[in-house]
């Protein structure tokens, strides 16, 4: 874990010349953006990747590092099994150690309400084969026989992996270098270039790049970007804490999680930890714009978030931050290269706490390192990826709501095939942008 989370004062690994023209340019340098640049240059297109900080310098390398099938909405479900394979392949090309172990996920249930919940995703689950299964009191004991107490039950996955997030993205984005995308780090974009009401650039701090195709993929910074544009998306960010440990003996290879705490195994000989379904969410302008769309999913869990009165300075949703500029000043996003929010001390302790309430041979757990990250929030817990409607010419692939790395890869092929107009070989009607102005009700993806 050398240099993470990533800063500005890392080296810029990526700093080709900004062209004057490039087929598609992509806003954003996530997992979601490099993959689907990779894609787009396998099919021999130019493609130019345009990244405020650092590759991966914010979720894409703050997440939890698991790369799972369990739990995911229907719709979903499909596009990540892509991604797993994906995965392995993009894992032996790259020629790096990401850290990728087949080691499962499972996740644990205290009442017969969350062993309910599991049984309806298992329907899911075997409709396209995964191998996901219910396991009772006894069974869940001897998967993890060191736990100090029992569970109701638990559900697991045994074919779902980990990969060791700031060491994969960055891996992936020099493999794409290697194959033709021009990655440029420490440049903002500012703005499109719209003419004649559709794309025909991106204006960025080194200047403008011709192009008929956009991507953003800004994580918790697309719905500011596209606001400017006069395209709304009902995008919250909410802050999510996580803490490593240094090495320790194995209590399980894989990935673990109930309602009080998470962890996985990590490459390294420690653990990522996590608490099991708590964040925080800044009150900004956004939250009052979009509050009634977030209503069913606060009905379904009204703990799950702690409700902060105001952003920092210079966060998407903070009250200070400019909502229009012009093409030839400084806009909000190279303000603030980094978004490197500060982890929250009480959800450490509660971490520590939860971590060795389960595992109390463990007098003292050697917390070496811990950070937070802004997940990019949707009110159904699924994304959008679509053509933006209002501006042709303009991909939207944003808020994939805590679940972008796993499924990464399968995405990025995905809106590589939008951006060409080829048939994407799955039904994105549940990834539409327009579900959230066209009457539709807001269906809650699992919150498991």
């Amino acid at each position: 874990m050398t240099n993470f989370p990533f800063t500005e004062a890392m080296p810029i690994q990526f700093q080709a010349p900004l062209p004057k023209a490039s087929e598609v340019v992509i806003i954003g340098g996530g997992v979601i953006g490099v993959t689907t640049a990779l894609f787009l240059a396998r099919r021999n297109i130019s493609v130019t990747l345009l990244e405020k900080g650092r590759i991966a310098g914010e979720q894409s390398s703050r997440n939890w590092g698991w790369i799972r099938q369990q739990g995911r909405d229907a719709a979903e479900l499909p596009v990540v099994i892509e991604a797993q394979r994906l995965w392995r392949q993009l894992a032996d090309e790259c020629g790096e150690d990401i850290g990728l172990k087949q080691t499962g996920v499972t996740y644990l249930a205290r009442t017969d309400k969350e062993m309910a919940g599991f049984a309806k995703f298992l329907k899911i689950a075997e409709t396209h084969g995964v191998d996901t299964r219910l396991l009772d009191q006894g069974e869940t004991a001897r998967l993890i026989p060191a736990m100090s107490r029992s569970f109701k039950g638990a559900m697991t996955t045994p074919s779902d992996m980990r990969a060791e997030p700031w060491v994969a993205v960055p891996a992936l984005a020099r493999l794409a270098a290697r194959e033709g995308v021009t990655i440029i780090e420490n440049c903002a974009a500012r703005m499109l270039d719209i003419s004649a009401g559709r794309v025909s650039g991106v204006w960025s701090e080194q200047g403008r790049i011709a192009t008929s195709n956009a991507v953003v993929a800004s994580g918790a910074w697309t719905s500011l970007f596209l606001r400017a544009h006069g395209v709304s998306i009902p995008q919250l960010s909410v802050r999510a804490t996580v803490a490593a440990t240094g090495p320790m003996p194995e209590m399980h290879a894989g990935a673990v999680a109930d309602d009080h705490i998470a962890f996985r195994r990590r490459q390294d000989g420690g653990y990522t930890l996590a608490s099991g379904g708590s964040n925080q969410l800044y009150v900004g302008p956004d939250a009052f714009r979009h509050m009634s769309k977030y209503v069913p999913a606060l009905m379904a869990n009204p703990f799950g978030t702690h409700y902060l009165p105001a952003a920092p300075r210079g966060f998407p949703d903070s009250w200070s931050t400019p909502r229009r500029w012009n093409a030839d000043e400084e806009s909000p996003f190279e303000r603030m290269r980094i978004l490197n929010p500060a982890p929250k001390t009480s959800a450490l302790r509660d971490i520590d706490r939860e971590f060795r309430a389960l595992f109390p041979e463990f007098k003292t757990v050697p917390l070496k390192a811990s950070w937070a990250g802004m997940i990019d929030a949707m009110p159904d817990v699924v994304p959008i990826v679509d053509r933006a409607a209002e501006i042709p010419g303009l991909v939207i692939a944003t808020g994939m709501s805590g679940h972008g790395f796993g499924i990464g890869p399968g995405m990025g092929r995905i809106v590589s095939d939008l951006v060409q107009g080829n048939e994407t070989g799955h039904n994105l009607h549940r990834f539409r942008q327009s579900r959230f102005s066209d009457g539709s009700p807001i269906e809650l993806g699992p919150s498991l």
